[in-house]
């Protein structure tokens, strides 16, 4: 009784090549140099501070009355997170995103005052969006003497 053999031998008789296969970690290289690595700290960050500015609503008191203060993080967390993801999906990041994420930056850090005019605001809103103003700026601002910093060198 012969059994079916799945290939062919080879012609010289020997055994058929084994290649491994691929990994699925294969598809998205690790950034190289240091900018890279940087680049891809700052779109992290980007996007955890994008994630609390998002969901803080629920865990502090932005407003006494009023949702308007609400609205405001939650549309412009979700947007700050967006352009940390969009940052990580590239080792280099992007100069766009990152003049984006200072104009939130900005945004995040007038808005309290800004609002405070219709609704009263409470002092944890003031903090809370004074701080992560305070870290997307300092990361837009890094990016983009990076940028610079490597457009210069070519």
């Amino acid at each position: 009784m012969a059994t079916p053999l799945p290939r062919r031998p080879e012609a010289d008789g020997a055994s058929p090549r084994v290649v491994p296969a691929a990994s699925g970690t294969a598809d998205y290289a690790v950034p190289a140099s240091l900018r890279g690595i940087g680049a891809q700290a700052a779109g992290v960050l980007g996007l955890l501070t994008g994630v609390w500015v998002a969901l803080s609503p629920w865990f502090i008191t932005l407003q006494y009355q009023g949702g308007n203060a609400t609205a405001v993080d939650l549309i412009c967390g979700l947007a700050v997170a967006a352009a940390g993801a969009f940052a990580l999906a590239s080792p280099r990041g992007f100069s766009g995103l990152q003049l984006g994420s200072l104009l939130l930056g900005i945004w995040l850090i007038i808005s309290p005052p800004i609002l405070d005019h219709k609704h009263p605001i409470a002092h944890a809103m003031y903090w809370s969006n004074g701080f992560s103003g305070g870290v997307l700026i300092a990361l837009a601002a890094a990016g983009l003497g990076f940028a610079a910093l490597r457009r210069t060198a070519r």
